[in-house]
């Protein structure tokens, strides 16, 4: 059976929600991200008209437009928009994909029974387009990495069809870079063997490719054939992740209390690091020896670091608990996750903190999760 697959993509997402939120921002260089540190987390179609991309230093892109508009970005619209669009997807799509905040794949396979699929995609873009106010583009192909190459031929705002069968001759002309997951360290092997365009991917052949590249080269050369096996996975998103605890005494000792909440939250960040995902809002829960329940929670920068956690949990616990009652039980919960945790992450330079946290949490995964843990929660 032909697969058929559409890649939805939305425009600038960041960038499109600030314009919605302030439409003087239209046609002008917008950047989201710090502006002195850090770096670009998106960027509008006006700012890379300047060179400026995401991932680049903040300097360096105030350097090529010095007349850019900086926005440290509004997480909690983000997640809310994000939400709304895969709630209208998955409320049309029988199955798809959540592979980032605002990126989708659709596996439409067996629907050209009944209808025309690629009509039915153009009027599920249309619907998200006037329910959201935000640009989107699709790509529509026989496999994932066709669908999304299809959609970065379509940006802005539009959409691309690739003919089944057409896969390889729309490929052949294109940069070896239009392929996903070809960096520029590839793409500089690449170009010391010769290889420029995908149709020399294919000219050069599979055994030379493996020979240079192992197995990566053997996966190039039938991705330059418009190849791809990857499925679409069904998405079941996870609500949230809470850890509590309910003491077998009453508690108002607030040093122990607040140790409680750094463990908590630490046990948390660990499991949601597991799962490869960022949190966007953090609750705290208070349940005093009456029963009475109080909770509170705040959004927050994508993230799944404990030192960034721990004080808005501590900040949260201390603006809902009442001082000197005894205390039953205290949680933290994350939520709204996403599995983008790289442009998540671009708001700030956090390599060397995601290479601490992985080591740690080897050492978690070896010896136990109490194995490590910070003084406070002692």
């Amino acid at each position: 059976m032909q697969r058929i697959i559409a890649h939805f993509d939305l425009d600038s997402f960041f960038v499109s929600v600030e314009v919605l939120n302030d439409p003087s921002l239209k046609g002008k260089p917008v950047i989201v991200g710090g502006r002195d540190r850090g770096v670009v987390a998106a960027c509008s179609y006006e700012a890379r008209a300047f060179g400026i991309h995401s991932a680049m230093p903040s300097r360096k892109a105030r350097q090529l437009c010095p007349k850019a508009i900086f926005i440290k970005g509004n997480y909690a619209d983000y997640s809310k928009y994000s939400r709304l669009v895969t709630q209208i997807i998955a409320g049309k799509a029988p199955l798809f994909e959540k592979a980032s905040i605002d990126e989708f794949y659709l596996d439409l396979t067996g629907m050209d029974k009944f209808f025309d699929p690629l009509q039915w995609t153009v009027s599920l873009r249309q619907e998200i387009m006037q329910q959201t106010g935000l640009p989107i583009s699709f790509g529509f192909s026989s496999s994932k990495l066709m669908a999304k190459i299809a959609t970065n031929k379509a940006k802005p705002n539009g959409y691309l069809q690739i003919p089944f069968g057409k896969e390889q001759d729309f490929l052949s002309p294109l940069s070896v870079a239009e392929i996903p997951g070809v960096g520029t360290q590839t793409q500089q092997v690449l170009r010391h063997m010769g290889i420029l365009t995908i149709k020399d991917i294919f000219d050069t052949g599979q055994p030379v490719l493996e020979e240079q590249l192992g197995k990566w080269g053997a996966d190039l050369w039938l991705k330059s054939q418009g190849i791809h096996h990857s499925e679409v996975t069904p998405y079941h998103e996870a609500k949230s992740i809470s850890s509590e605890n309910t003491f077998d005494e009453n508690k108002t000792d607030l040093p122990f209390l607040n140790a409680e909440l750094v463990r908590l939250t630490e046990k948390i960040c660990f499991e949601l690091r597991q799962d490869d995902k960022v949190a966007g809002c953090v609750a705290v829960k208070i349940r005093y020896h009456d029963f009475e329940t109080t909770s509170k929670q705040v959004s927050i920068a994508y993230t799944n670091a404990d030192d960034e956690i721990i004080p808005i949990v501590r900040s949260l616990f201390s603006k809902l608990y009442k001082r000197g009652t005894p205390v039953r039980l205290i949680g933290v919960k994350l939520s709204e996750f996403t599995t983008n945790a790289v442009q998540a992450d671009l708001f700030s330079d956090k390599e060397k903190k995601a290479g601490l946290y992985k080591a740690i949490d080897e050492v978690k995964n070896r010896f136990g999760k109490i194995s490590v843990k910070r003084a406070s929660s002692n």
